[in-house]
């Protein structure tokens, strides 16, 4: 089909329309009125030849036919709108959107972000904080920042941002408690999904680690949490907790650490770098090593 003669109305409609499942929804989100989007399909279909939805009591079904069409325009329609979002404001800005690790957003990302959007006008930097297993590709994401091993992520690109080694905090209410790391076998201890922590900090300590018991959390932001308000110790890199030590709502009892992974920066291998993609590398690589040098 020659471009000048593409249905582009009956094409949107249609791709709105597979995606909310119903004229009715499809009609509010393009601000028009259901019988529109009705005669734009079905104008489409008849110069397909082909139907594109079938009828059922749970809403439309595509069709073969529409199956094959509805992926094509919205991955189409999609970069589409991320080209034109750029230009709002009469201005051009080019979106990146980056998946982090909740603790590392919270306790050194977001602070910084102020001085990143001053020296780069020209990117919307949109942050979607994850549990550290996230799939790039999957999830509409650029890069990702999470925690781990270089070696957990063969298939990414990976840049070290910053060492985040473990140590026990806990509310300052605990502290006369805690003389020395076998005080610690009388208190509840806060566990990640990372089973192995709390015995290999107990090591480096010099310590037996005693029986772990008590839920399992997947966020150490939710760990802190507990902690602060005296339910338990947790093992956290002192580092992304750096406000609330300074503050007085979380102490350190032990200078002893562990290492279990650092802060990387990932994005597909084999990617094509945009200019958003690689400013933010160069920012965060510039921002992390004048962390380390200062902290």
């Amino acid at each position: 089909m020659d471009r000048p003669n593409l249905p582009l109305n009956g094409l949107r409609a249609f791709e709105v329309a597979a995606r909310q499942g119903s004229f009715t929804r499809a009609a509010i989100e393009l601000r028009v009125t259901q019988a529109a989007v009705s005669q734009q399909i079905q104008r489409l279909e008849e110069l397909l030849g082909h139907r594109l939805f079938t009828r059922a009591s749970t809403g439309l079904i595509l069709t073969d036919i529409g199956a094959a069409l509805h992926p094509v325009l919205t991955r189409n329609f999609d970069e589409m709108g991320e080209v034109l979002d750029r230009f709002q404001g009469g201005r051009y800005r080019e979106a990146l959107n980056l998946g982090v690790v909740t603790t590392f957003a919270t306790g050194w990302l977001i602070p910084r972000l102020p001085a990143f959007e001053a020296a780069h006008p020209g990117i919307s930097l949109r942050v979607f904080t994850h549990n550290n297993r996230i799939d790039i590709a999957k999830e509409g994401l650029h890069m990702a920042i999470r925690f781990g091993d270089r070696t957990a992520w063969p298939w990414l690109e990976a840049d070290p941002l910053i060492a985040a080694p473990l140590t026990p905090l806990c509310a300052p209410g605990l502290l006369g408690q805690l003389r020395t790391p076998q005080d610690l076998a009388g208190q509840r201890l806060l566990r990640s999904y990372r089973a192995d922590e709390w015995g290999d900090w107990f090591a480096a300590a010099g310590a037996d680690c005693p029986p772990l018991e008590g839920p399992v959390l997947d966020s150490s932001v939710a760990m802190a949490d507990l902690a602060a308000a005296g339910q338990g110790v947790a093992l956290l890199p002192a580092a992304m907790f750096a406000r609330q030590l300074e503050a007085g709502a979380l102490v350190r009892p032990f200078a002893a650490e562990v290492e279990a992974g650092r802060y990387w920066l990932t994005w597909p291998r084999g990617k094509p770098q945009t200019v958003a993609m690689a400013q933010v590398r160069a920012w965060l690589a510039d921002s992390a090593g004048s962390a380390v040098a200062t902290g």
